[in-house]
């Protein structure tokens, strides 16, 4: 049985390693921060343990904009499971982040209904609180 909080199951939530930790650890403090190579200035995500562009192995966790264009997305209309009923429907975009091109991020996509959507639709972050030690980057669209 999935933990829950009062009558609700809860939905998965990351489990921050040592690769991903400043990645979580900035999303928590409510700071979108990506890995940068040191020696070619190259931004990598998903964290990695060398560049993927130069193979460096000096990647640090780097402040971003925040901001971004819509790649793609999907949207869902049943759940993935239990933690998700009540985020129907629920739009995973692919979110390409204006530091870089080719630089993305995926995420939830809120505050906008489906109809709406469009490729290069500028996109914002923004946080959701889900638990008290869990924080979620999700997008939005910029005003």
């Amino acid at each position: 049985m999935p933990p829950t909080t009062g009558a609700s199951p809860l939905r998965p939530l990351p489990l921050p390693d040592d690769l991903t930790e400043g990645f979580w650890a900035g999303v928590t403090a409510h700071r979108l921060q990506i890995q940068r190579c040191v020696a070619c200035r190259g931004w990598t995500h998903a964290p990695a343990l060398t560049c993927q562009f130069c193979g460096g192995g000096d990647l640090r966790f780097e402040p971003v904009s925040g901001r971004g264009t819509l790649h793609s997305w999907t949207v869902l209309h049943d759940p993935p499971g239990p933690g998700f009923k009540d985020l129907l429907p629920l739009i995973v975009g692919v979110v390409e982040l204006d530091e870089q091109p080719r630089l993305f991020l995926v995420s939830n996509l809120v505050n906008v209904a489906p109809g709406e959507l469009r490729l290069g639709l500028p996109l914002k972050v923004t946080y959701e609180q889900v638990t008290p030690e869990r924080v979620l980057p999700l997008f939005e669209p910029a005003a």
